[in-house]
């Protein structure tokens, strides 16, 4: 069981990026569809908003790693899609992106 400080980081990021959604009032209360969140499309673009994809896919597979104690990725590359995939949103997403940012760093720097 691999339980390290890079868990204990992201995991106290989700819960952030978490906070952030719920500020913003992007985080549902109701899941997509079983077939949206099956998409096999990278970030499921085709079923789903990013903010769904983090809050529905991306979330909840980190935590399930971290509770696992399992590996991390070793590269993680969010950022640039947060850029792309929030930038049609009224609110002010400067948080969330940098928190993406922050999570691809935690995962990649961990690792070298």
């Amino acid at each position: 069981m691999v339980s390290s400080d890079t868990h204990q980081q992201l995991s106290q990021l989700l819960a952030q990026l978490t906070a952030e959604l719920q500020r913003q009032q992007l985080w549902q209360g109701q899941s997509p569809s079983a077939r949206a969140l099956a998409s096999t499309e990278p970030f499921c673009v085709d079923t789903l908003s990013f903010s769904q994809w983090l809050q529905w896919i991306m979330i909840p597979r980190f935590e399930q790693v971290i509770a696992a104690g399992a590996a991390l990725p070793q590269r993680c590359e969010i950022q640039p899609m947060a850029e792309e995939g929030l930038k049609g949103l009224a609110t002010d997403v400067g948080e969330l992106v940098a928190l993406m940012g922050e999570i691809d760093r935690t995962l990649t720097v961990s690792h070298h």
